[in-house]
C-alpha cells in the first residue's frame, strides 16, 4: 500500500493479495484462535522471556509474551503449527502488544521493530511449511496489531482530567513501526 500525495489509498494488489481474495470468494477462511491461552500452557518461566538475547536486562520481563519470538521462536512456531493443523487459514503473528507504547513497560521499545520481523517471520516460515504441502489451500499471516497500554481519550489521572498518557503523534509513531516492521517480515494482511 502507498499513500499518494492527496491523502487518497492505492493498493498494490501483490500475488498474496490475489491470492487471498480468490480464496475468500470461494470460502469462508478460518483465523486461529488465542495465543496468550497457547503461551500459558507453557508456563513460560522468568528464564524463557530472558533467553540469551537479554540475560542482562534490567527489568523483569516475564509476561511479555510478544518477546518469544525472539527468545523461545520455538514456542510460538508449534502453537502456529496446531493451529494450522486444526484447520486455520490465517495465522496471527504473536504481536498484539509488540508497539513501542506498550514494550515500554518492559523497557522493550528499542526491540520494536526486530521483534516483530521475527513474529511475521515465525509466522510465515510455519505458513509456507503447510502451503507447500497442499498448494490448493493457501494460508496466509495476519499482521497482529493490539490497543496500547495507553489511551489517547481517557486521563489517567482523576485529578487532571485534560491529561492523557499518550499524543496522537505518539500513536502514530508507535504503530507506523509496527506496521513497517510485519510489512517487513512478510505478512499477507493486517489484523
Amino acid at each position: 500500500t502507498q499513500f499518494e500525495n492527496e491523502g487518497r489509498m492505492s493498493v498494490q494488489k501483490s500475488k498474496s493479495y490475489e491470492t487471498l481474495e480468490k480464496a475468500l470468494a470461494q470460502r469462508i477462511l478460518i483465523l486461529d484462535g488465542a495465543m496468550g491461552t497457547m503461551i500459558q500452557q507453557h508456563k513460560p518461566a522468568e528464564a524463557d522471556y530472558r533467553g540469551n538475547l537479554f540475560l542482562d536486562h534490567p527489568s523483569e520481563l516475564k509476561g511479555c509474551n510478544d518477546l518469544l519470538v525472539m527468545t523461545r521462536p520455538e514456542i510460538i512456531t508449534g502453537i502456529h503449527r496446531q493451529y494450522l493443523e486444526a484447520g486455520a487459514d490465517i495465522i496471527e503473528t504473536n504481536t498484539f502488544n509488540g508497539q513501542s507504547i506498550s514494550m515500554a513497560d518492559y523497557d522493550l521499545s528499542r526491540v520494536v521493530y526486530d521483534m516483530n520481523v521475527a513474529a511475521a517471520q515465525v509466522a510465515r516460515k510455519a505458513v509456507d511449511e503447510f502451503n507447500d504441502r497442499t498448494p490448493d489451500q493457501p494460508r496466509f499471516v495476519a499482521g497482529s496489531i493490539g490497543p496500547t497500554t495507553k489511551t489517547a481519550s481517557i486521563s489517567p489521572d482523576v485529578n487532571n482530567p485534560g491529561f492523557r498518557g499518550v499524543t496522537f503523534d505518539q500513536l502514530v509513531a508507535a504503530y507506523s513501526e509496527q506496521v513497517r516492521a510485519l510489512l517487513d517480515g512478510g505478512v499477507d494482511l493486517l489484523l
